[in-house]
């Protein structure tokens, strides 16, 4: 399955930071969201903690088709995309409003599939020191395991999980 990506980059331009990566905080915040209450959290943690550092942060949204979207009629499946880019549209000015109002330099990435690997691949594309994501609020993650979860046992990258 292939992914599309949008990027947008908002905020001051990425300077150069007045130390080497790894030695003084992270350098680069990555942050996952997707509407929910606790991935909002999560990016707010993520800008304050990139702005508390001089850090660059990076949001990536991450739309996952639904198991069943290949039965979906034109209809259902043009609705689905359509509240999918408009909650692309409003994560997008949030984060141009967050960028100019802690003059932060944020690069917002919009991507289609799986969001465990997608993240993954956007914090490797962009060298990430940190990844913050949400705890998952459905029942089942208890049994089946999170996105989070994931990140977490991966073990690639330092993973802050907000409630």
């Amino acid at each position: 399955m292939s992914a599309s990506v949008e990027r947008e980059k908002y905020g001051p331009e990425h300077r150069p930071l007045p130390f080497e990566r790894g030695t003084d905080g992270p350098r680069v915040v990555l942050v996952g969201v997707d509407g929910s209450r606790t991935s909002l959290r999560a990016a707010a943690y993520a800008a304050g903690l990139a702005r508390r550092q001089g850090s660059g942060l990076v949001v990536v949204f991450v739309s996952s088709p639904a198991p069943y979207a290949g039965i979906m009629s034109g209809v259902v499946a043009g609705a689905v995309q359509q509240t999918h880019d408009e909650l692309a549209a409003e994560l997008r000015q949030e984060c141009r409003r967050g960028a100019e109002e802690l003059g932060l330099p944020v690069t917002f990435l919009c991507r289609r599939g799986d969001a465990y690997a997608e993240l993954c691949k956007a914090a490797d594309e962009h060298r990430a020191d940190l990844v913050v994501v949400g705890s998952s609020e459905q029942a089942g993650h208890k049994l089946v395991g999170s996105v989070a979860t994931r990140l977490v046992r991966t073990g690639r990258w330092p993973v802050v999980v907000v409630p």
